[in-house]
């Protein structure tokens, strides 16, 4: 179609493969590696790129990965080496993050992102540690490298909320969250109000593989919290390092108010607000939620977040596979978001 100047505009000529560099190799970044070497032939047809593993990092060892080829078995891995160095041996597009979310890792997670960023490889990350402490920083070194960060990962595994905060209601005015963003806690509750006690409830979310070996992170309100602080820094531009935090557990306590709530027909919830009112502000509470509430009508490890838009009125996304393939499946979707050529018209 010829643009205003007269010229016919065109997208960006698309690359065929491009190289992705996976950093972290536990449950979600097996699922994530599994899915782009069993699935290229439909991810090509569906969104005309085909993403190819190029290499795998993980704490003191390294593996490139030849096209088409299986992750060898760790014995073979070599000794890791500079990111930058396999950045260029690659000529990566994106380093998708799949490492843990504990202090330890903060640092090279943050580091290893940010000089990414800066070389104009794109970074995908489930990874939430260095986004709480480094955002201001990453947002930097995007700019600077002409690259994009994206997150959905880190705030709700397969559940688009990331997607929503960002672009999905922008210019609907929208003034709050209200979200249930933690799975497990949602599983436990249920499960206490049935007559379970803590550690039963626990112990059925870790075998079904919904709660994590140690969580206490999920329990605590901690991970809610630090969901809501990503979605209010991409929502209203909060700097995640300045939120004040406020959290309820689900614990013993917890235990007899599930139980006394479902006598009323209530269910109890582990609930994290924000508000655009109270800025730098992140609060989880367990609340007694009613039916005709989205999260009340949550089940099993399901997720929801209640965008609050006074004008087109609340918007709410819920559900999501709330496992190690429901994040890598938020990170294929932010792979082909910063991958896939860009398409005029309903493209």
């Amino acid at each position: 179609m010829p643009s205003s100047h007269g010229r016919t505009s065109a997208p960006p000529e698309p690359v065929d493969d491009p190289a992705v560099v996976l950093s972290g190799f536990g449950p979600v970044g097996r699922a994530y590696a599994e899915r782009l070497l069993t699935r290229g032939d439909e991810i090509a047809r569906d969104h005309g790129v085909r993403p190819r593993l190029a290499a795998v990092r993980v704490g003191s060892a390294q593996i490139l990965v030849r096209d088409g080829d299986p992750v060898p078995p760790r014995a073979v891995w070599g000794p890791l080496t500079a990111l930058e160095d396999t950045l260029e041996q690659t000529g990566a597009h994106a380093l998708v993050q799949a490492l843990p979310s504990s202090p330890q890792a903060r640092r090279q997670a943050a580091e290893e992102a940010a000089l990414a960023l800066r070389r104009g490889v794109h970074v995908v990350t489930a990874t939430k540690i260095h986004l709480l402490s480094h955002w201001r920083e990453l947002g930097d070194a995007a700019r600077a490298g002409g690259s994009l960060i994206r997150i959905s990962g880190a705030t709700g595994a397969a559940l688009p909320t990331a997607d929503l905060a960002r672009t999905g209601v922008r210019g609907l005015g929208c003034r709050s969250i209200r979200a249930c963003p933690n799975g497990t806690a949602t599983f436990v509750l249920d499960r206490l109000a049935a007559g379970d006690s803590l550690d039963e409830a626990v112990l059925e979310a870790q075998r079904r593989g919904i709660a994590e070996a140690d969580p206490s992170a999920d329990l605590s309100g901690g991970d809610a919290a630090t969901k809501a602080r990503l979605l209010a820094a991409l929502l209203w531009g909060w700097d995640p390092s300045a939120v004040r935090v406020s959290t309820e557990a689900v614990d013993a306590r917890a235990a007899r108010e599930a139980v006394a709530a479902a006598a009323r027909g209530q269910r109890l919830r582990a609930v994290a607000t924000a508000s655009a009112d109270h800025p730098l502000v992140v609060e989880v509470r367990l609340e007694r939620t009613v039916p005709g509430d989205p999260l009340y009508a949550l089940t099993g490890p399901e997720k929801a977040v209640v965008y609050g838009c006074p004008d087109a009125g609340d918007i709410t996304v819920s559900g999501g596979r709330s496992s190690p393939l429901g994040a890598a499946l938020a990170m294929l979707r932010d792979t082909l978001d910063v991958l896939a050529p860009r398409r005029l018209g309903f493209g």
